[in-house]
């Protein structure tokens, strides 16, 4: 699990965990949408549980087009302008390309399918456990945040931000590096500038 501070957000602290061999996604998506119907006490307590962000890891092209996205949520919460409900939604709509909710989190968060996963959790105070409590939630395999890139699916990144026109990629077709590396400046580009637009 990853650490970073951004102490302009009110020292806020946030942790990334990368799963890959995921065989609970069904259970975990469940358990999200479950929560959010939940009243009450145990509304609240299920909500707790699951207050992460799930991001589907295939479609993260770099740690930087991820932290993006983090840091434009945590702006945007910072600023009183959240477009969602909560800043772990929030990062989800950041990464997509276009501005509907629902499909942001249709996207990017976890499916049925997911089995690799990106877990994120915003904390402005220290929680304890938070490794355990993702490791309890989540049946699958912490891995190093290095290997993100090989579970990127390169192919649903360009078909989501609509890349196969795009002249740039067209120039390199053969250099798969180098190809790659313009699809995450342009993804990357796209989140940054996401909240100006």
């Amino acid at each position: 699990m990853e650490t970073y501070h951004y102490s302009q957000f009110n020292h806020a602290a946030v942790h990334v965990a990368l799963f890959d061999n995921v065989t609970n996604a069904t259970a975990i998506r469940s358990r999200i949408v479950q929560a959010a119907r939940n009243l009450g006490v145990d509304g609240n307590t299920e909500r707790e549980a699951v207050n992460f962000a799930f991001i589907d890891a295939r479609l993260i092209s770099s740690p930087l087009h991820l932290q993006t996205a983090i840091y434009q949520a945590l702006l945007s919460e910072a600023q009183g302008q959240l477009r969602t409900k909560t800043v772990h939604s929030e990062i989800l709509w950041t990464l997509n390309p276009t501005n509907n909710i629902t499909e942001a989190i249709r996207r990017y968060g976890v499916s049925d399918e997911s089995t690799t996963l990106i877990v994120v959790r915003v904390d402005v105070s220290d929680t304890p456990d938070l490794q355990r409590r993702m490791c309890d939630i989540i049946q699958g395999r912490m891995v190093p945040f290095q290997a993100l890139g090989q579970m990127t699916d390169w192919s649903i990144i360009k078909k989501h931000y609509k890349l196969y026109s795009e002249s740039a990629l067209k120039e390199v077709q053969g250099n798969l590096d180098r190809e790659r590396s313009i699809i995450d400046n342009i993804v990357v580009s796209s989140v940054a500038m996401k909240n100006v637009m």
